[in-house]
């Protein structure tokens, strides 16, 4: 409770001392720590808007598109994955709109199922998060934002609307979206959904790879009222869906298991079967849109669920989650100091015959205190620093129960060296607390046991250099993130006090081009990732996979004002730091987007995914280079066809 007291008087004093202050010059409104260059080179990268719709994402795997240090694994909606550097994103702190993100509950399936029809930005922290991005972020954080109306209305209109629909050759491939929302006074209204289906994709080889067929639903609802005040409360609700016929083998018990991340198991024959991915969350939010004097504050509370169904077995994650904030404006910035809570539980059955036929149940909750500080000191230095305290308790499926409080601190500095050269670094090291264990396989084949059952902790650090000259953009920076003592969330044996390191370790580069008319910009990222000293494997399920090198590649061009044309690449490279060689790949993507001038609400759009027909497994994908695991090859060359309308 010292720690807490410390921060809290802390935060108390900036307050005083920010009601006091006059102005500082050089704070305009925008920090310059908090700039996209400065964060891109921290590794906190922004995806906006522009971006999605270049990229015209109708995946996970499409949102990352064009990225070389955020990669996602490919398949069906099911069985996406991302990966932050190499780190799963189980060990990062993931929100949709606020709404805290559990992992999976099932190893060969997705930890978060996500539409990208109606995203507004994606905001990622490559292993230095604020403390004000909430608990658990261990290896850096994600953060989806979706739409609301006040995005979508134009200037003076009450309602409005936009349907899109897509067709692919690949698998025969049909998406569609509608979009109504509305104001009137202050109130808001927003109705989505979208369904997205076709059969199984053939690869590059043209070979049909089984059980990857889309059949995904997605229902978002928002409603919200805003006084003249600014006092702004939104409610949203939203609904995934991924259901089809999906590859399984016989596992443990003789039962069956749902493996959507397999083209197949060798000696174990595949049968294919019903599984169901789903997601369900609500947010209640109060925010204050004309803020004034001291009083800026943010207050959510969230509730989300994900259920797994998976032949033989059956688990659902749900997490309770909540915070409540406020942002003061000190000298030459900001300060954002706050509490926050989550109640999470994990629980599952077997469907197998005695042991193979339990169940359990793990609880885990959280209370945090945070302030986290963001100030331009001089006209040369921006600095951002801050500090979390955790106190959490977890029960055990044995009835035990665990406590720990832990203490997280970050800082960085954005330093100009001249007109064109800037300096950035940063530090952190953050308290993960436990891990929930996988829900569906929990007590599954024998009671699990919590012997030297103990909290996790990550260090990471960054530093680089950017240079900026006209219309040319140019950075690069080396990074460190270890995280250590990590449960076992799959655990051998029952054994969940099981401990392991995880460090990745490399480079990230980028080189841009931003002209009046179009851009181009070239990403690469080096990630070396370790499992206890070891170079990790592909099915290391919790912790990561073999990046290597990996460059991603993305640029566009108006032909005139009604024409776009523009791509994105993806270039893994060989990898030698695994046993066994990673072979490398190219896939590229290219498209062509035309607004009539006649119809500025019009867009018709040609896709043409792979375009050289690549046959690969992505670098990201479970069970590459195994001699008992087919690989999940990505799809092969496809047109796709889209038309959208706004009205």
């Amino acid at each position: 409770m010292k720690t807490y007291g410390w921060i809290l008087t802390g935060a108390v004093a900036a307050t005083g001392a920010a009601q006091a202050q006059e102005a500082d010059p050089y704070f305009l409104g925008t920090l310059r720590i908090e700039s996209s260059a400065a964060q891109a080179l921290l590794g906190n990268e922004e995806i906006d808007e522009e971006d999605l719709e270049n990229r015209n994402a109708a995946t996970t795997k499409d949102v990352f598109a064009g990225e070389s240090s955020i990669t996602a694994s490919g398949g069906a909606a099911i069985a996406q994955k991302v990966y932050v550097n190499g780190i799963e994103e189980s060990l990062l702190s993931i929100t949709i709109d606020g709404a805290r993100q559990n992992k999976s509950a099932f190893h060969h399936t997705g930890n978060v199922l996500l539409d990208p029809a109606l995203l507004k930005r994606v905001e990622v922290s490559e292993g230095i998060a604020p403390a004000d991005a909430g608990p658990g972020a261990l290896a850096g954080r994600i953060a989806y934002e979706t739409k609301d109306a006040g995005d979508l209305l134009e200037d003076g209109d009450t309602f409005g609307g936009m349907t899109s629909a897509t067709v692919g050759t690949n698998g025969d491939s049909a998406r569609g979206n509608l979009t109504l929302f509305g104001r009137q006074g202050g109130f808001e209204y927003l109705l989505s959904a979208t369904r997205h289906k076709s059969g199984d994709y053939d690869d590059g080889a043209g070979v049909r790879v089984p059980g990857t067929e889309a059949d995904l639903t997605d229902y978002i609802l928002k409603l919200a009222y805003e006084a003249d005040s600014g006092s702004r409360l939104e409610f949203s609700a939203s609904q995934t869906e991924d259901t089809g016929t999906r590859s399984a083998q016989a596992g443990p018990g003789g039962i069956l298991f749902t493996r959507p991340d397999f083209a197949a198991v060798v000696g174990r024959p595949s049968v294919f079967v019903d599984a169901l991915s789903k997601r369900t969350s609500y947010t209640l939010t109060y925010t204050d849109e004309k803020p004034e004097g001291w009083f800026d504050p943010m207050i959510q509370l969230s509730y989300n669920e994900q259920e797994i169904d998976a032949s033989g077995v059956w688990g659902v994650n749900e997490s309770l989650s909540g915070i409540v904030q406020n942002k003061w404006q000190i000298g030459n910035g900001t300060l954002t100091a706050g509490l926050d809570f989550f109640h999470e539980t994990a629980k599952g059955r077997g469907r197998g015959p005695g042991p193979f036929g339990s169940s359990g149940k793990e609880e885990l909750t959280n209370l945090g205190l945070f302030a986290q500080a963001r100030q331009d000191v001089t006209d040369r230095v921006s600095v951002s620093y801050g500090a979390r305290v955790d106190t959490q308790e977890f029960k055990a499926a044995t009835g035990q129960t665990f406590e720990e409080t832990g203490v997280s601190l970050n800082g960085a500095v954005d330093v100009i060296l001249s007109d064109r050269w800037t300096l950035n670094a940063g530090v952190a090291s953050s308290f993960g607390g436990y891990e929930l264990g996988e829900a569906a396989l929990i007590n599954f084949g024998g009671a699990w046991n919590y012997a030297g059952f103990t909290t996790s902790r990550a260090n990471a650090a960054r530093i680089g250099l950017r240079y900026e000259s006209g219309p040319w953009e140019a950075s690069g920076a080396i990074f460190y993130t270890e995280v250590n003592d990590i449960n076992a969330v799959l655990p051998t044996g029952g054994a969940r006090g099981a401990q392991s390191d995880l460090v990745s370790q490399g480079f990230d580069g980028s080189l841009g081009y931003y002209g009046s008319k179009g851009f181009f910009r070239a990403n690469y990222t080096y990630a070396d990732v370790e499992l206890n000293n070891a170079a990790i494997g592909s099915t290391a399920y919790y912790f990561g996979r073999p990046m290597g090198h990996i460059i991603g590649l993305e640029a566009a061009y108006d032909l005139n004002p009604h024409l776009r044309i523009g791509g994105t690449a993806e270039i893994a490279l060989d990898n030698h730091d695994t046993p066994v060689k990673l072979s490398g790949y190219e896939a590229v993507d290219l498209y062509a987007a035309y607004t009539p001038k006649s119809m500025q609400n019009v867009e018709f759009r040609l896709d043409v995914r792979n375009v050289f027909d690549e046959t690969y497994a992505s670098r990201s994908s479970d069970g590459v280079g195994l001699p008992n695991v087919v690989a999940l090859n990505e799809p092969g060359q496809s047109f796709e066809l889209t038309a959208k309308i706004k009205f």
